[in-house]
């Protein structure tokens, strides 16, 4: 811990400081609080969209064998895809917000290809667009996250630390001035004494 200098330049300095602290504290309590409801509302969303996925997985089996059967295979209509993404402020933070996905155009002749390819194909894009919006989410979450272990780190430092260290040195300078004051004085008084005892000594002219 730095020693305090025990003056009244010290003084100013350590009040200024903790005017500025108590100021900036609320606004850090705030972002805080936005953070840690932006944080649920993510959560919660997320939840409700591994739901969906789940229920589509599951319907999605049913007729997954057919694939296998009839040996075709969905994945050139679905690995050439793009998610777009928006951007969206919370708290000062800029995380990703799930617009869409883009897929490549599906060509096939429908002549030769089974009638439940059709409903397959768009079966799975809704199940990769769930789980698409499901990483963006998840990527904003973990960025809203360390913002806020960092911005919990800020206001215990305020609050537990540099609120009560300005205090505490405000409260010791005080004390030390006003003794520093009073022992002035008490020095003026027995001055004042002596000078008045001596002029009493002395003789009349």
């Amino acid at each position: 811990m730095t020693k305090v200098k025990l003056t009244k330049g010290e003084l100013k300095k350590q009040r200024d400081s903790l005017r500025q602290y108590q100021r900036y504290l609320p606004t850090l309590q705030l972002k805080k609080q936005q953070l840690q409801v932006e944080i649920l509302h993510l959560a919660a969303l997320a939840q409700e969209k591994k739901n969906s996925a789940s229920q589509k997985r599951n319907a999605i089996e049913v007729w997954c064998a057919l694939l296998a059967d009839e040996g075709i295979s969905l994945k050139p209509w679905l690995s050439g895809r793009k998610v777009l993404t928006g951007l969206k402020n919370v708290a000062g933070v800029d995380i990703p917000v799930f617009e869409a996905v883009e897929f490549i155009e599906a060509f096939y002749d429908l002549f030769s290809t089974p009638l439940w390819v059709d409903s397959g194909l768009e079966a799975l894009k809704a199940l990769i667009l769930l789980e698409e919006e499901i990483a963006v989410i998840e990527q904003a979450q973990a960025l809203l996250k360390e913002e806020l272990r960092i911005t919990g780190q800020r206001v215990n430092l305020f609050e537990k630390v540099k609120i009560p260290l300005a205090q505490s040195s405000i409260h010791l300078i005080k004390i030390y001035i006003g003794d520093q004051m009073a022992n002035a004085v008490g020095r003026c008084k027995i001055a004042k004494r002596k000078i008045e005892a001596y002029s009493d000594e002395e003789p009349a002219g």
